[in-house]
């Protein structure tokens, strides 16, 4: 798995938890928060872009991002295609939190920032994968609070 940050460059899923770590530990009295969010494009009616970004938020003070970028074939239904931004947010959740329990920082707020709201085609399927991530044991969010998918992961599937 291999991460891209606009500050580091390429870097691989242990150097992004490494950094994370090193970004946490600086100011450890601060409340920090860490969200996932996977957005997805389609380009032509051959392949889709997926886009997952791992945030860092040290509560008001800024924070850090990295993201992963992924060409699959083609999607027809937006269903799917959310089910699949779905998925990825918790694969790599599901790795940070194995990573954060090893090193004894299982504590650590982790969020998961889905492409979906109220208004438009995905509002029939918020509850199917809110559903998902509170399953999986993560915080969901959904438009308009789920910058990480829809602000920062967006940002580079084009």
């Amino acid at each position: 798995m291999e991460f891209y940050s606009p500050t580091r460059g390429k870097l691989s899923f242990e150097a992004v938890f490494e950094d994370i770590s090193t970004f946490s530990s600086e100011n450890p009295d601060d409340q920090y928060k860490l969200i996932i969010g996977t957005d997805s494009h389609a380009y032509t009616r051959r392949s889709v872009v997926f886009v997952t970004a791992i945030i860092i938020h040290r509560l008001g003070k800024g924070g850090r991002f990295y993201y992963r970028k992924q060409k699959t074939r083609y999607m027809e239904s937006l269903r799917q295609r959310i089910y699949y931004e779905t998925f990825l947010s918790l694969e790599v959740a599901a790795k940070i939190t194995e990573k954060l329990a090893e090193n004894g920082t299982s504590d650590m707020n982790v969020e998961i920032h889905l492409d979906v709201g109220e208004q438009g085609e995905t509002r029939e399927i918020i509850k199917e994968v809110v559903g998902m991530v509170i399953g999986s044991g993560y915080s969901a969010r959904i438009k308009p609070e789920s910058y990480g998918a829809t602000t920062i992961a967006d940002r580079f599937t084009h």
